[in-house]
């Protein structure tokens, strides 16, 4: 008889455990003894094929909807609205539910009449149809997008119980279009060109300056998201996708790309889109969204309901430098770690799925998530954040998320000093 080496054992024992897991989750409910009675909807016909020519959630599902921070804002024509991640499966935030950001409300543009103007430094300057920009080669690709205010309440403390309230200006989607570089080679740029103004069709002419390394690299304006056209908060019929960068840069509407030698320092790179730090300078151009992730279950909205036993916690990560690379959980307030296991598909600047089996005692837990991005960016702790943001910030915070279970199995945001 041979006998077993230490990876062998190891094999083993994983095998020994997830059977154990299983047969705990199966113990938590009594064996049947019959099948279950029919229900009314199995004793009578169904909806026609035409009765939904456009498909819709359940009449069960009408909870899961964007909500609003009524104080947020002064106006809902300049105003967010948060995705409820606590409802979102997997890592593609469905249209209906991806998070808005408005500066002027939602136009509506007629994609007949649509153009979109390239000028500026330049040789060929462009004004282009929707349908001639779908004739270019083009590419589909899934990507995050996040609102650089994402998770602002919570810069001082923890304010709202709510993953949706504190997470929720974000979304992760298939975006289909053309590249930018195509309509810039298409243009063709002169040498001395190193920045693009992207403009906006809506009330605010919403831009912001890019460099021109960034516009070559991958950014893509997009016509398509999920598997149709986009929708009129998302930029129909023509919005911009920078992968990774903050979402204000994703110009939706969009009717013109001017070139340039310098950035044109606009409104919303000066007086919105910046930061003043604690000396007092102000920090400008903080284009990429930094590694972060945020335990979607058990949280707030979705608390340990069953009692104690075996449960899954379930989260998504993501990074606007690349992909993650792994994703290590705490239990215990962030004293010990462990690894969490990663789903596919792991993809460059798009959310993440990640899982971690849990035997949930019954008692009060702390319970975090901590990213780690493959160029070796760490996740911080809010401490570490208010080092160099100091105390008093708006954009960036993508700190470590802090979920307190209670005995009873209600779970709340607090905030560890």
């Amino acid at each position: 008889m041979t006998k077993p080496n230490r990876r062998d054992m190891f094999k083993l024992g994983a095998a020994a455990g997830a059977t154990m897991i299983a047969a705990s989750a199966r113990a938590a409910s009594p064996a049947p003894t019959a099948p279950p009675a029919d229900n009314s909807w199995s004793n009578s016909l169904g909806a026609p094929v035409d009765a939904r020519p456009y498909g819709q959630p359940s009449k069960y599902e009408s909870s899961v909807v964007r909500r609003y921070i009524p104080w947020l804002s002064p106006t809902r024509l300049a105003d967010a609205s948060f995705t409820p991640l606590q409802d979102q499966p997997g890592i593609i935030t469905s249209n209906g539910l991806f998070f808005e950001r408005y500066h002027s409300g939602v136009p509506t543009v007629d994609p007949k009449e649509f153009r979109l103007m390239v000028s500026g430094r330049v040789k060929k300057p462009l004004l282009l149809t929707l349908d001639q920009i779908m004739r270019y080669p083009s590419v589909s690709r899934i990507h995050f997008i996040e609102c650089p205010a994402n998770g602002a309440t919570e810069w001082p403390a923890a304010q709202l119980n709510s993953l949706q309230l504190t997470h929720g200006m974000i979304g992760c989607a298939e975006w289909t279009g053309v590249l930018l570089k195509t309509i810039l080679d298409e243009a063709g740029i002169h040498p001395d060109s190193r920045w693009v103004l992207p403009t906006g069709s809506d009330g605010a002419h919403m831009d912001r300056s890019l460099p021109m390394v960034k516009c070559l690299d991958d950014c893509i304006l997009a016509w398509g998201q999920n598997g149709e056209a986009l929708r009129p908060e998302q930029g129909y019929p023509l919005r911009l996708v920078v992968p990774g960068w903050q979402g204000n840069v994703n110009v939706k509407w969009l009717r013109q790309l001017q070139v340039g030698r310098e950035p044109w320092i606009t409104r919303e790179e000066t007086s919105e889109y910046s930061e003043l730090l604690g000396d007092g300078k102000s920090l400008g151009f903080t284009w990429v969204m930094d590694a972060k992730s945020v335990i979607t279950f058990p949280c707030p909205e979705k608390p340990l309901t069953q009692g104690p036993g075996f449960y899954e916690i379930r989260g998504l990560a993501w990074s606007g430098r690349g992909k993650v690379k792994y994703v290590d959980v705490s239990l215990d307030g962030g004293v010990n770690f462990q690894r969490a296991k990663l789903d596919n598909p792991i993809l460059d600047k798009c959310m993440t799925r990640f899982t971690l089996p849990y035997w949930w005692d019954g008692k009060p837990a702390l319970i975090q998530s901590r990213v780690t991005d493959d160029t070796g960016y760490v996740q911080p702790t809010i401490v570490q954040k208010h080092k160099f943001w100091g105390h008093d910030p708006v954009y960036e915070n993508n700190s470590i998320q802090t979920w307190q279970i209670l005995a009873s199995g209600e779970v709340n945001n607090v905030q560890l000093s």
